[in-house]
């Protein structure tokens, strides 16, 4: 899987502008805020039709303008596929794949799949659980359509009972009501209690080669689910916890509130870790992600590294830059020396200067 070319109108910096992007290894260099994340940032919400940064999408329409357009062609297993995102200030974005319009937002995943590694990543592991359960979503709605409506379905039903909750403390008539959104949260939130374990079995699996192998073998890196309640006891926990929620005003036990346990010759890293420890996982696992991905799709995902390279050491360097696992691979960063001492192969180059893309030879 490759992505051909990107072409922006008024979207971030960019009045008007085509990238055509080698197989391989394609850099974009130049300082910092001058739009080289942008281009990235246009290529993940061709996947996901989303931010990375979780940015709304009137702020991703170029100041003074009313709506922007990012056009992506991406090759899928022989196939071509034109990808238009049209944002909108006060409208939602219209998504269409070979200008065929999708009825929802969600219909786009999987017809581009990537694995974004940013330097917040290098973060994931010492971060709170919310940044894991994040990751863990995000990878999943890319390979499982069923997952990511029963997700977005598990979060209409948790805020609905959240909701209740809060009414429930003026109108304390309606606990009648309360069983019936613990029926269809318990139901759908063991569809992906299970789900997520089987994934993280899967992942734990791959994580640890990598690990076992960027550590110079000598540390071996597990990964376990920690749900906030076992698919088969969910029912349970919600109704043991109806008067704590109720006192909260929010639901306390679910697939909202799991994390993943990554642990080192069985100390939990998340606590105790050294900074080398957690970013050397923190790699292992966005590599890792890359394998998942070939195995689930049978085709290997677009690699975005956004200015990751000025947070590893040399030997970290190296290994993610020399085992990319034959992905394309775009990569934005502030100069070329790492490139250059390390003798990294480099497809296409290109120079981000305000706003504009210069290619270099």
């Amino acid at each position: 899987m490759i992505i051909k070319s990107i072409a922006l109108k008024n979207f971030r910096n960019y009045e008007d502008l085509t990238i055509a992007f080698d197989e391989s290894t394609n850099i974009l260099y130049g300082n910092n805020a001058q739009g080289k994340t942008n281009i990235l940032e246009a290529a993940y919400m061709s996947g996901t039709s989303k931010s990375h940064k979780g940015c709304k999408d009137k702020d991703m329409i170029r100041f003074g303008e009313e709506e922007a357009h990012i056009r992506t062609i991406v090759i899928r297993q022989g196939r071509e596929y034109q990808i238009d995102l049209h944002l909108k200030k006060n409208r939602p974005k219209g998504i269409a794949v070979n200008k065929i319009p999708m009825k929802k937002a969600s219909d786009l995943f999987g017809v581009l799949n990537m694995v974004f590694f940013s330097p917040e990543d290098l973060s994931i592991i010492k971060n709170g659980p919310a940044e894991r359960r994040r990751f863990l979503d995000i990878e999943l709605c890319q390979l499982d359509k069923l997952y990511l409506a029963d997700l977005t379905n598990y979060n209409k039903i948790l805020n609905q009972r959240n909701k209740l909750l809060k009414d429930m403390v003026y109108q304390p008539e309606l606990s009648d009501t309360l069983s019936v959104w613990d029926i269809q949260l318990a139901e759908t939130g063991k569809k992906i209690i299970r789900r997520r374990k089987q994934f993280i079995e899967e992942l734990s699996e791959i994580v640890h080669d990598i690990h076992y192998r960027i550590s110079g073998k000598k540390e071996e890196l597990e990964l376990t689910y920690e749900p906030s309640a076992d698919a088969e006891n969910f029912e349970d926990e919600l109704r043991k916890g109806k008067m704590r929620d109720l006192k909260l005003c929010q639901t306390s036990v679910g697939p909202h509130r799991d994390d993943m346990l990554f642990s080192i010759h069985g100390v939990d890293i998340r606590k105790f870790g050294s900074q080398g420890q957690q970013r050397t996982s923190a790699l292992s696992l966005k590599l890792s992600e890359i394998e998942l991905v070939k195995r689930s799709i049978h085709d290997t995902p677009v690699l975005l590294l956004d200015d990751v390279l000025s947070e590893l050491d040399s030997s970290r360097q190296n290994y993610l830059l020399n085992n990319h696992y034959n992905t394309q691979t775009i990569i934005t960063c502030t100069g070329l020396d790492e490139f250059v001492k390390n003798r990294i192969e480099m497809n296409r180059v290109y120079e981000v200067a305000g706003g504009k893309v210069f290619e270099r030879s």
